[in-house]
């Protein structure tokens, strides 16, 4: 059942892959990719999805960077993000699908009902203004800071030993990750609010990176066509994320292992809270400045 699992997923990330080569080679060719500097957005996705792999998450840093340094437009990052972080994660779910047992009925309805939710909330985020998308940002990036803080504080349970869930908690699993599926198009991160979801089901710990980065992995590939139908995405910023992103999570599977994380995600969580406040400045600032335009054509 796993062999097919992983072979689907090759599937369809080979699908997702070739829209999206196809979609930067046309925009290539019309002269119309972003002025960025690849070398700092590859950096960027080298560091992110290097700690993303050992379950800090990637989305939330991401973003944090992208705003602190300018390197990219609000109104596509969720697109970015969702395209940008596929193949990498793809190769996480690769290696803790393999090497982490979970109960076959728990682990696929998850992943599904993830997908599910990803394909059904692109087709809406894709079409979102960019203060409608700051706004759901700022919203977004706080919840995760608020679940990362919790967590780090010892306030969620600390999971349990099962390896599958049944009955009732296997209902609120599928929905709760559907949900989490269609959340993650609007740019927050599906890790750590799973990580709580699978602690609180009375899951086993280690449980949680096959489900979280198996989620990722098959809706990521789902909503990242969307957006490249849709070109809501930075290519330059995708395509740099994406190689370099990809050395990160072998670096960090392969070579590195394990490393203590707690200082980093204090760090991380003081991060997401500045970027949720830029987010929510950016999006205020906007509506003045539509106020003031509006204003003054009345005149």
């Amino acid at each position: 059942m796993l062999q097919i699992v992983l072979g689907l997923l090759f599937i369809i990330t080979l699908y997702f892959l070739v829209m999206f080569i196809r979609d930067y080679i046309k925009v290539k060719n019309a002269g119309e990719l972003e002025k960025t500097n690849f070398f700092a957005l590859g950096g960027v996705g080298f560091v992110t999805n290097f700690f993303d792999t050992l379950g800090i998450g990637s989305f939330a840093p991401t973003t944090a960077l992208f705003k602190f340094f300018n390197l990219s437009k609000d109104k596509t990052l969720p697109g970015t993000l969702n395209v940008s972080m596929t193949i990498p994660v793809v190769l996480e779910a690769f290696v803790f699908l393999t090497v982490i047992k979970v109960e076959a009925v728990t682990l696929f309805s998850m992943l599904g009902a993830a997908a599910v939710g990803a394909v059904l909330g692109a087709g809406v985020v894709s079409k979102l203004d960019e203060k409608k998308v700051q706004m759901g940002m700022g919203i977004a990036l706080l919840v995760v800071a608020v679940i990362m803080l919790f967590s780090q504080a010892g306030i969620f349970p600390v999971g349990g030993e099962a390896i599958g869930l049944t009955g009732i908690k296997l209902i609120i699993g599928i929905v709760a990750n559907f949900i989490l599926g269609a959340l993650m198009t609007l740019g927050i991160g599906l890790y750590a609010p799973c990580m709580a979801l699978v602690y609180a089901l009375g899951l086993s710990p280690k449980v949680a990176f096959p489900i979280m980065m198996g989620s990722c992995a098959f809706l990521m590939p789902a909503a990242g066509v969307k957006f490249v139908k849709e070109g809501a995405y930075d290519k330059k910023a995708s395509l740099a994320i994406t190689l370099f992103g990809a050395v990160g999570v072998l670096v960090a599977a392969y070579i590195v292992k394990s490393m203590p994380l707690n200082t980093l995600k204090w760090l991380v969580i003081v991060v997401i809270l500045y970027t949720s406040l830029t987010m929510f400045k950016s999006a205020v600032k906007k509506t003045e400045v539509a106020e003031t335009i509006t204003s003054n054509e009345e005149i």
